[in-house]
Order: C-alpha cells, then sequence, then structure tokens
C-alpha cells in the first residue's frame, strides 16, 4: 500500500494574512472561515510565519500585550518561521513533524516557496478515516 501524500490530504489555496494586518482582523478571518491559522505574508508576498489561534490566546493573556492587543500587528506575535512541507512527502512525515515540533499545522509550499496549501492534525485524522 503507498503512502498518501500532503498534497492529496491538504487544504489548497490556503486564506493568508499580512504581516502587517491587525489581530482583530486576523481574528476576524479565523473566526469567519471556521480555521484556526493563518500563512503569514510580507509585503513582498513571501511567507514570513504563521498565526494561529493560539498565539492569539497567548497574547491576550500576557499582560503586556493584552493591554495594548488592538494596535498590535500579526507579525508581533506570529509563530516564525513558518514550518513548512513539501506536497510530495507523506502524510507519515507530516505527522512526525508535526508531533517533533509540537505544531498543529504545517504550511504546504512549492518549489518558490509559495503556500499552496495547509496540512493540519484534522486533515490527517480525516484521511486516515478514509
Amino acid at each position: 500500500m503507498t503512502s498518501r501524500t500532503v498534497g492529496e490530504a491538504m487544504t489548497a489555496n490556503p486564506i493568508s494574512i499580512a504581516a502587517t494586518a491587525s489581530l482583530a482582523e486576523a481574528a476576524g478571518i479565523l473566526d469567519s472561515n471556521k480555521i484556526t491559522g493563518l500563512p503569514v505574508l510580507d509585503d513582498n508576498g513571501v511567507l514570513v510565519g504563521v498565526l494561529s489561534q493560539t498565539d492569539l490566546v497567548r497574547a491576550r493573556a500576557n499582560q503586556h500585550l493584552g493591554t495594548n492587543w488592538p494596535g498590535l500587528a500579526v507579525g508581533q506575535i506570529m509563530t516564525k518561521p513558518a514550518l513548512t512541507i513539501a506536497s510530495t512527502a507523506t502524510l507519515e512525515e507530516a505527522a512526525a513533524e508535526m508531533e517533533a515540533r509540537r505544531v498543529h499545522r504545517l504550511v504546504v509550499t512549492d518549489a518558490t516557496a509559495t503556500p499552496i496549501g495547509i496540512i493540519s492534525t484534522s486533515d490527517l485524522v480525516r484521511s486516515w478515516l478514509r
């Protein structure tokens, strides 16, 4: 039996956000799209990090950041660098990387490091049920 690849199980065409966007804008995008993380791009469209719901909660819980939360930009609290994986990697490789890095998602990139998808723990579980 051939292992399925990340490209077969990923969520394609990920919604991304600019590093300069506000945290309120990011929270709104996460909520309205019912997703838990976003690739973060710089002004040139280069992947520079990932913003997750956990990053937002940590920022809000931190006393200094919490009081300044409305004025903070995504780039100030995102997880960086973004952890990436190729679409040709196996799901087992993705699972091992997530476990080793203790993350819930990896950004899937093409040969030019452009985000083409997201593979999350939910995608892995769904794939294994099939």
